[in-house]
């Protein structure tokens, strides 16, 4: 089959964690023997077009002129993106397009009618759990647009069973138009072959611990209750350090907040890191932490688990799927920094119990995650839609691509709920 992905974000230009999904998916599709076209933002020093590993990657800029805010710059991507797909659907004949979040809807929309080809749409998170809630006029513009998406796609993918009951709750999707896809992972990309004792050492001690964060730095990702139970770790454990990688709007806060608890000595904010420093960190460890108290799926924690180190993380969400307490990992209630510290704890002044779960981990990663059967899965998915005798109609002429009926509820101050449609 011949894909045409929409993303905002791809390697090496990384944001998050989507950015990492749609190239592992892609690159697993390519194996399977289809053909996948990315077009994603440009970012500085990278080429406009190439292949990667079987992928061709265009990076785009968004329209000219300064953008008034992150909506109006996405508004210019979805420009950008929206002529570089036009461009390529008349140089060459996609069977779908595939709009991963929000932030390419637009541009997936358009490309689906003036085409006629149908729309797959992956939602990684909603704006309505990643703030528990829609409390302002540009949240609630955010959830219509991931509403609107899940509404014009033929399809819906989710990472987790957390993630439909979510999508089911906000956005009254039927149930029969979601697929639970998990994440997958490739152990290797996230190991190195010999852990480099002088990297460590620019962070803690050979005798200090190390605790190590990696995300984006939004609150939802907790790290704040993770700064707040550092101090009672370091009673516990004297000389932890802790390390977060990461770079988001909630940076500034976390500073503060390090500043105010005493912790510039035992805190080190790196920035973005590349791939080597990454894999070194983790190496590193001696546990990554991962406080979220919004986790749709929690790619993060398969990563850590892969190389070695014993998790902690936040119990909810897709972690909740995850990570298996006292098994695999532990879980802690989120947003309680006292039960943080206490299981952080826990594995620090047992490194035998650590090695216990880490141990449990890596077999579990090995079994029952990888990218070929996501991708499997998600050709599967692309074949049901674009060889059912609707879709034929459609691209024959048809005037709508037909679709059961639904109740088109979005959530928020949004404008008027527009009622009954049909769902194509």
């Amino acid at each position: 089959m011949k894909i045409l992905m929409l993303t905002w974000e791809y390697p090496p230009r990384v944001i998050g964690g989507l950015a990492h999904h749609v190239a592992e998916l892609s690159r697993a599709l390519v194996r399977e023997g289809n053909r996948v076209e990315v077009i994603t933002a440009w970012g500085e020093g990278l080429p406009e077009s190439e292949v990667g590993e079987g992928v061709t990657i265009h990076r785009v800029k968004p329209y000219h002129g300064e953008p008034l805010n992150f909506l109006s710059w996405v508004q210019q991507l979805n420009f950008a993106l929206l002529e570089k797909g036009a461009a390529l659907c008349r140089r060459g004949e996609f069977d779908l397009i595939h709009a991963h979040d929000w932030l390419v809807a637009y541009a997936g929309k358009g490309l689906k009618h003036i085409y006629r080809r149908p729309l797959i749409a992956t939602i990684h998170a909603t704006e309505y759990g990643r703030n528990n809630g829609l409390h302002n006029r540009e949240q609630g513009y955010i959830s219509g647009i991931e509403w609107w998406l899940t509404y014009e796609a033929w399809r819906v993918i989710c990472c987790s069973q957390f993630m439909r009951e979510e999508l089911e709750q906000i956005f009254s999707l039927p149930g029969d138009k979601i697929e639970v896809i998990v994440n997958g992972i490739r152990p290797s990309a996230f190991r190195v072959e010999k852990k480099d004792p002088a990297f460590r050492g620019r962070y803690a001690a050979a005798e200090e611990k190390l605790l190590f964060f990696i995300g984006r730095l939004v609150r939802e990702k907790g790290v704040q209750f993770l700064l707040e139970a550092l101090p009672t770790i370091r009673e516990q454990v004297p000389g932890t350090r802790l390390v977060v990688a990461g770079r988001g709007p909630y940076e500034e806060e976390l500073y503060r907040l390090a500043s105010h608890l005493g912790l510039e000595e035992a805190v080190t904010f790196t920035g973005y890191i590349d791939e080597e420093s990454r894999n070194q960190l983790y190496a590193g460890a001696d546990v990554a932490v991962f406080p979220s108290l919004y986790e749709p799926f929690g790619l993060v924690a398969l990563e850590a688990m892969a190389t070695g180190v014993p998790v902690v993380v936040g119990n909810c969400g897709g972690f909740m799927e995850t990570v298996e307490h006292g098994v695999n990992g532990l879980r802690v209630e989120p947003g309680r920094a006292d039960d943080l510290s206490r299981q952080v704890s826990r594995i620090l002044l047992d490194p035998e119990y650590g090695a216990r779960l880490s141990a449990r981990a890596m077999n579990d990663i090995e079994g029952r995650y990888s990218w070929e059967a996501v991708g499997r899965k998600t050709e599967q998915v692309y074949q049901e839609v674009v060889f059912s005798a609707a879709a034929k109609k459609w691209r024959g002429g048809a005037e709508h691509p037909p679709g059961p009926p639904r109740e088109a509820t979005p959530v928020g101050p949004v404008g008027d709920p527009p009622g009954r449609y049909t769902s194509f």
